[in-house]
């Protein structure tokens, strides 16, 4: 089922001729990748939460609408796909080769050979538009997810939430009042988490992380992009990307929370983005082509690309430690 990364007839991107009045745009580099790659041979619905196993020099991602994971060997081109109950609304690696799921309401640990689950902890509100969404691991090896809760009622509180699940297992509530969680990456030197809320436009910053209820500040306002954050990674440098949902396009963020760089993508919908590849050069983004809610039937939408000459190395990713006390 798999193949090896090809090169593809890719459809012309529509870069802006002049930028917007914003600080953001005012400072930014249009930056072009020297080659960009079709990775996936099968579209997905919602593609979503790319991982890099530098071990096997795979990659693996979901189709969250699907309920199905893709591992693909860059290697051989071998692929495999593991079917699990949808929606699924992300995944980390787990230190004794099982992976971290965070199905509609239940964070599992999956193993991938024999397909047995082991639940972890559910959510304790149930809402038929409320279900876990992105997540990943904690540099101290819990695995961090949040919730999405849609179709609200003007002025509505969401349910849901942030949650954290310790190395032991427990699952608990650690911050509220989120609408879209998305993008949780931690900074590769100081360990700092960042967060997306995609229905807020924002990518908060939280200054503490080992304590019950979590204090969180706006790192990124992505209004005057004219578009939602959606997943993220970090670069070795300290740079926190982020994939454009809505304007088919990547964002490069310093430190400071300026923004450095946008990346145009031949891809509707962008949705998450991961490095990978040799020394961690290459990245490899997900797309949609339908959430439900985001639509798109471009060629390449639904598809993984790889995007090579960036001019940038990514930061490695922690994995989760979890090891459940029985």
């Amino acid at each position: 089922m798999g193949g090896v990364l090809r090169s593809c007839e890719l459809p012309p991107i529509n870069k802006p001729r002049h930028m917007t009045q914003s600080s953001f745009n005012l400072h930014a580099q249009w930056l072009q990748p020297a080659d960009i790659q079709r990775f996936s041979q099968d579209k997905a619905a919602l593609g979503e939460c790319p991982l890099w196993d530098a071990k096997t020099a795979s990659l693996w991602w979901l189709d969250c609408r699907a309920g199905v994971i893709h591992r693909q060997d860059t290697r051989t081109g071998q692929h495999r796909q593991f079917e699990v109950p949808a929606p699924v609304g992300s995944m980390a690696f787990n230190s004794d080769g099982r992976l971290v799921l965070a199905l509609k309401e239940e964070v599992v640990l999956f193993n991938p050979a024999s397909g047995q689950r082991q639940s972890l902890g559910r959510i304790d509100e149930q809402h038929t538009h409320l279900r876990l969404n992105d997540g990943a691991a904690l540099p101290d090896g819990r695995f961090l997810v949040g919730t999405m809760h849609t179709f609200r009622e003007p002025g509505e509180p969401p349910l849901g939430g942030l949650y954290v699940v310790d190395t032991h297992g427990a699952m608990q509530r650690v911050d509220r009042g989120l609408g879209v969680v998305n993008g949780p990456v931690t900074h590769p030197r100081t360990g700092a988490l960042y967060v997306a809320d995609s229905e807020a436009r924002h990518i908060y910053a939280y200054a503490c992380t080992d304590q019950d209820h979590w204090q969180r500040q706006v790192f990124v306002d992505t209004q005057s992009l004219d578009s939602s954050p959606d997943g993220c990674c970090f670069d070795a440098q300290g740079g926190l990307w982020t994939a454009l949902v809505r304007k088919g396009q990547l964002a490069r963020f310093d430190e400071a929370g300026q923004l450095t760089h946008l990346v145009p993508v031949p891809l509707t919908h962008p949705s998450a983005l991961c490095f990978g590849g040799e020394d961690l050069r290459d990245m490899y983004v997900t797309s949609i082509s339908d959430s439900g809610r985001l639509r798109a039937d471009g060629a390449l939408d639904g598809h993984v690309l790889c995007l090579k000459g960036l001019g940038f190395q990514g930061a490695a990713r922690p994995q989760c430690q979890i090891q459940p006390v029985d």
